[in-house]
Parts: C-alpha cells; structure tokens; sequence
C-alpha cells in the first residue's frame, strides 16, 4: 500500500516542472520540493514519529512550513497547523487535546511555548520564515536520499483542524488523505485547473483555505504558485502579469478593488478570481466585475467539509450565491429538527455528504454523532435555500458563529473572558457587517457598577488573552441585553441594531 495522498500529488507533475517562487528570488521544482520534504521527513522519523502521531506547527509563513505538512503526511503523521495569532493560553489547550508528538514553533515563540510543551510531555522544535531554526538542521543532517513515504490509506488520517463552536472548547476535525485528495480533485475539475496555472498565494497557511485549497490543488494540477508571505495589494498587483489565478477572502478584493492600479488591462493576463472563508458582499462582487471584467468565482465550504459548493467556471457567477455541489458532492435543505428534505426555495438547514466530508471530531465521539444525520449527511449549521436553477444560497447560521476576516470566532469564548472582568455583569459577542472583514467581532457588554469599565480597558484586557481577529473591534456599553420570554439573549436583534456599526461614512 502506498501512501494515498502523497502517492497521487508525486504524480502530478514532473522533477523538472516549476512549483514555487517566493517573493525574495527563491525558485523551486517540483524535484527540489520533494527532495527537501524528503529529507524533513526522515528528521521527523528520526524524532521517533510513528504512523498517526500528531505534529502541530505554530510557524510564520514559508515554503519550510509547507515541507512540513507535506513531510508530516510523507511520515505517516497528522498534520495540525495553528494559527500564528494563537496565545500560548490557547496553544496549551490544542497541545493538551491533540497530544501531538511535537510542536513546531517559531524562534519568537520559543520562549514562552516551552514549559507549555513540556508539561504535557511532547518534543518542541523551532523553524523560521527564513527556512532557519532546529528543525531544518535536523533535515539536513538526516540528508537528501530518497525517502520511502510510509504507507497510509485513503481513510487514515492526515490532518486534524481545530474549529470553533458556539459552546464549549474547540473540536478537531478529523481529515483523512481521501478527504483532501478527493477534494482537490474535485476542484482542478470544476475551475479548470492545469499544469499551465500560476497562482498568486497570499493567503495564510494554517487553515483549510490557503493550506488545502490553494496548496493541493496546485499539487494536484502540477501547477506553480507566487508564494507571498502574507496579503499587499501592491505585491499582488505586481504579480498578475506572470499569473493566472488569485485564490483570496473577501477583504483581499476589497483591498484591491480600491487600488488604483486594479484595471482591466492590469489582470488581462489571469484567468480565475477565488473568494471563499467569508460572505462575499455584492456590492464587492460588482465593484471588481466593473474594475476589471472578471467576475468572482465564490465558493462555499468549511473546515469539516473542506469545499462543498461552487458557482460556475462557465456560466453565471451569481453575487451572493455560492453556487452547485462540486461533483461528487451531495448537498440538501433539510429541516433543522427533523432532517427531512425541504421542497426547492425553502429555507433550511444545509446538509452535506460525499469524500470530502470529515471523519469526525478528535475524540468526540457523542459530538460527532449528534452532528450526523442517520443516513451519514453533516449536520452544517448553515442556513441555506436553493434556487429554481439550482444555485446554493447562505441566507444565515443556525449557529451564532462569526467569520471576521476569513477566521472563525465562538462568542462564548471571547465572552467568557469579558465576563471575568471587574466591573462586568455580562456581555454579549456577535458579528456584525465590516467592510473589510465581512464581519466585524463586536461585544455588548453590561456593566454592574462595581468598578469603572469603558471599551478600551475592556479591549486592553482582552489584549493578551485572546488572538488578535478574535478581539472585538468595538465594545458597546448597554444597560440591559434584549432577551426573549424564556430569558435567552436576542443576538439576532443585537445584530440588527448595530448593523451598521461599521458602515462606511
């Protein structure tokens, strides 16, 4: 048995062929890519990593913290990417849940995430944006002779991806090599995808977006990517003429939609505009169509179920609808009580089942069965309807989730720490409309009179305690919260009074 996901990205493209150009001249094949991931792998074999060990890696962006996703899976290990915004409060709760084997840090962060690790009895190892730091010595001490990938099937697992709720701690979403392969399968065929692409990836590499969407498919595809260390618009502009697609949220077509320089003449050369993570606004949709004649291809997925649906390579790119199941994909409005499927144009609970579907949540077994239907389907917690032609639409979330920026945030979380403030009685966290971010993190919060509180001591405590998208953006002080006749808080009517909070003047 070969190793299912690695087996089937080897075969996409040649030794010789183009796979990655950073921003600061570096230029690699496809031969130079496998080989350093080769050598990476063995220094992970050699740190005693064995089938199904977890390696979690908190690491800035590089063409280094591919290797290591690449070189984990190669390994047999399961890949647990971080976000780099994560404090180590956060960190010591993911490394207490997944029990990785290791975790890979940056040198920054070295410090203060050591006696996190230690206590819980892994191995921590750094690696910098620069392709510096431990573990990279490791591998080149471990040299570059092939490497024998260690055999693992299409239902093993290769990653696990923590997702947030709207109660209780966050869940890892179990992803077999099947999950990943099948999708970025899926989506080579619906946009087209082939070895003549060159995309433009700007996006972060610790969650499903940039690291399984954007990465995959171009391995999948044996196609080449611009690797830039994070979003500026002026670096993407610059790239467009050698490019063909650009794969970004919601605030990347903002940016560049207010950039002088965006034109129809400046993207004559690409070929695809990707937007997904985020509700794309109509208005940016419009806006970019007008700009430069291309129209957003948005598309719809989540960390369980990597990408669901699609609008159209050729057809009509709807704004605002995230268009069809990718094939292979089967997706419903069923009714949130009782599962049964609702008749065409209802709204609804949207239901999905297909390869691309998680495997369950990291030991949580009652959760995982509560989120699926008898039947197998995912239980999404999105509201959806779909059209007389088909198309998917988000019209809401059964959950109160908020998306700022392309990332998830859980309001219980953020109002568990505003609640242990002095001078706080309660609060409540909602998502409201931002022209940037989609959403805007936003804290209503009461206060009880015991202490003076305003909204910058409450955002300078929640400074250090909480990554930086999931700290609100505003704080509104209020004397009472608006609840319904059984006491619950209406965030849904906190939503619409501050709709527009953040409304541009």
């Amino acid at each position: 048995m070969s190793n299912w996901l690695i087996a089937a990205i080897r075969s996409g493209a040649t030794d010789a062929a183009p796979f990655l150009e950073t921003s600061d001249g570096r230029r690699w094949t496809y031969g130079e890519f496998f080989s350093r991931a080769g050598g990476l792998a063995r220094a992970l074999v050699g740190l005693g990593l064995t089938p199904g060990d977890r390696v979690a890696a908190q690491v800035d962006k590089s063409p280094e913290a591919l290797l290591l996703y690449i070189a984990t899976v190669q390994a047999g290990g399961v890949f647990l990417p971080l976000n780099v915004g994560y404090t180590p409060a956060e960190i010591d709760y993911f490394v207490g849940d997944a029990e990785p084997a290791l975790l890979v840090v940056s040198l920054a962060a070295e410090a203060a995430l050591r006696p996190v690790v230690e206590r819980h009895g892994a191995r921590i190892e750094t690696l910098d944006d620069k392709g510096g730091g431990s573990l990279m010595s490791l591998a080149a001490d471990a040299g570059e002779a092939p490497f024998d990938d260690v055999a693992r099937g299409a239902d093993d697992l290769a990653a696990i991806l923590y997702t947030s709720g709207t109660t209780g701690r966050s869940k890892g979403a179990m992803l077999t090599h099947d999950n990943l392969l099948s999708n970025a399968r899926a989506l080579k065929e619906c946009w087209r995808y082939s070895s003549a692409d060159r995309l433009i990836h700007a996006l972060p590499i610790f969650h499903t977006h940039g690291l399984f969407v954007a990465t995959n498919v171009t391995l999948v595809s044996g196609a080449s990517m611009i690797f830039q260390p994070r979003f500026d618009p002026a670096e993407v502009m610059r790239a467009m003429p050698s490019a063909t697609v650009l794969m970004g949220v919601p605030t990347f077509y903002v940016r560049l939609v207010q950039h002088d320089g965006l034109t129809r003449e400046a993207t004559a050369h690409m070929r695809l505009f990707v937007s997904g993570s985020a509700p794309l606004l109509a208005e940016t949709h419009r806006a970019f169509s007008e700009k430069t004649g291309h129209a957003i291809l948005e598309r719809y997925g989540m960390t369980e179920t990597n990408m669901i649906t699609s609008n159209p390579y050729e057809g009509d790119r709807i704004p605002g609808a995230v268009g069809f199941p990718l094939p292979g994909v089967e997706l419903r409005i069923a009714d949130a009580e009782t599962g049964a499927a609702l008749a065409q144009g209802e709204v609804g609970m949207i239901e999905v089942r297909g390869p691309n579907v998680f495997k369950g949540y990291w030991r949580m077994p009652e959760k995982t069965k509560a989120e699926f239907r008898a039947d197998g389907f995912f239980v999404t917690g999105d509201l959806g309807r779909i059209d007389e032609r088909g198309y998917v639409w988000i019209v809401g979330r059964g959950k109160d989730l908020v998306i700022s920026g392309g990332y998830n945030v859980y309001p219980k979380e953020v109002e568990e720490e505003i609640d242990l403030l002095p001078g706080v009685a309660e609060s409540a966290v909602i998502g409201v409309p931002h022209p940037d971010f989609g959403e805007g993190v936003t804290a209503v919060v009461v206060p009880d009179g015991s202490a003076r509180i305003d909204e910058a001591a409450v955002l300078a405590a929640l400074k250090d305690r909480l990554a930086r998208f999931k700290q609100p953006k505003r704080v509104i002080l209020v004397d009472e919260l608006p609840r319904n006749a059984m006491g619950k808080v209406q965030k849904a009517a906190l939503r619409e009074t501050y709709s527009d909070l953040y409304a541009e003047r």
